[in-house]
């Protein structure tokens, strides 16, 4: 067999004998289930037995394999995290394929591997799927779009309240791993040591909070636009304002060292297996320690609260980076400390007392990072 016999080639999606083999001989084995088994147009699933949460998502992260996953178990498990965010517990998920012609077979089968490993990891099957094939130059290897399927929790969302001022902001894990993982392969960087991608179901994270009696208030897988997305998010809830404290937060020492180099804001930088919550004030201890009790949770904090409007001195000091490099971390919105007092805004303590904004990316710091 030549080493062209084992690419893709735009047979492979014309729906003849090559779609089919690749579809019976390789998609099917591995992702094999009852509900997938019937190779039909759609597939027939039986009453979940409560109210439905959907998503969907698209997968064109660049390279291929990284340190920690794939865009095989990023697939999976970004589309996981959604659903389990939304209180949702993920049950099936649908797999679209998007193949260059010359992408190696064993790439594609490494992937799609890897994609049913995750999907048992998570819990969940993929029960209907599609291919296509694009010319050569017009791919990049993979694409893959997923959607899921999950059943939502009894109880939630809260309809008794959301976050208050006064509430508790927690974070399951190190923020970062996976932003700092793509962000050194693209410049060519070594890892530091023991630096993967965080890419992992969320869902027992998720489940340890309802276990210890807690109904979150608020979550979010803290994917594109990173934590400093995330808390803008819960700023913007009217009336409310977030206050953080920089040293709760935390980052990795191998994270902090490929944002010096780069210039790029951790705060910044996507997860792909962590959770950010809000809860109230009385409950963050009960839900950290629920957390650390659990592969995944180990490293779970609490980094601020809830406020009225966050109010203090702030600064426009900078770690170092400048303000291109730190993409809107301070403007002039904030220079002679104007809009302090404002609701709507994070202020971020820093380690030695002051205190700044921090924003939402302005711009695309980095592109296909999932």
């Amino acid at each position: 067999m030549t080493d062209d016999d084992r690419r893709i080639t735009l047979g492979h999606g014309a729906g003849g004998r090559l779609t089919l083999d690749l579809v019976q001989g390789l998609f099917a084995p591995l992702l094999a289930n009852r509900f997938l088994e019937p190779l039909g147009d759609a597939a027939v699933c039986p009453d979940p037995n409560g109210r439905i949460a959907l998503t969907t998502d698209s997968f064109v992260v660049q390279p291929l394999f990284f340190a920690g996953g794939d865009i095989g178990s990023l697939a999976i498990n970004g589309t996981v995290n959604d659903l389990a965010v939304a209180g949702a517990r993920p049950l099936y998920l649908t797999l679209g394929v998007i193949l260059e012609e010359g992408l190696p077979l064993a790439d594609l089968e490494r992937v799609i591997a890897s994609i049913a490993d995750a999907a048992t990891r998570a819990g969940v099957q993929v029960v209907a799927g599609d291919t296509k094939v694009v010319e050569r130059g017009k791919g990049d290897g993979i694409f893959l779009n997923t959607a899921g399927v999950g059943v939502v929790r009894s109880g939630y969302p809260r309809t008794d309240r959301g976050p208050a001022s006064g509430d508790a902001i927690l974070v399951s894990g190190p923020m970062g791993d996976h932003g700092a993982v793509i962000l050194a392969a693209r410049h060519g960087l070594i890892p530091g040591p023991g630096l993967a991608s965080d890419c992992a179901p969320v869902t027992s994270l998720v489940d340890a909070l309802f276990a210890a009696g807690i109904a979150p208030l608020f979550m979010r897988d803290p994917t594109r636009g990173g934590l400093a997305g995330v808390l803008a998010d819960l700023a913007e809830i009217p009336g409310s304002g977030v206050r953080v404290e920089e040293a709760a937060v935390p980052i990795r020492p191998a994270v902090e060292t490929v944002c010096a180099i780069t210039g790029v804001d951790p705060w910044h930088l996507a997860c792909e297996g962590r959770v950010v919550a809000v809860v109230a004030a009385e409950d963050a201890e009960r839900a950290i320690a629920a957390w650390r009790a659990i592969p995944g949770g180990e490293a779970a904090a609490r980094i601020g609260s809830i406020t009225a409007g966050s109010r203090g001195r702030v600064d426009a000091g900078s770690s170092g980076r400048s303000d291109a490099e730190s993409n809107g971390r301070a403007d002039a919105d904030i220079s002679g400390r104007r809009g302090a007092e404002s609701p709507g805004r994070v202020v971020l303590v820093t380690r030695y007392g002051g205190a700044r904004l921090l924003l939402r990316p302005s711009a695309e710091l980095l592109p296909r990072i999932c």
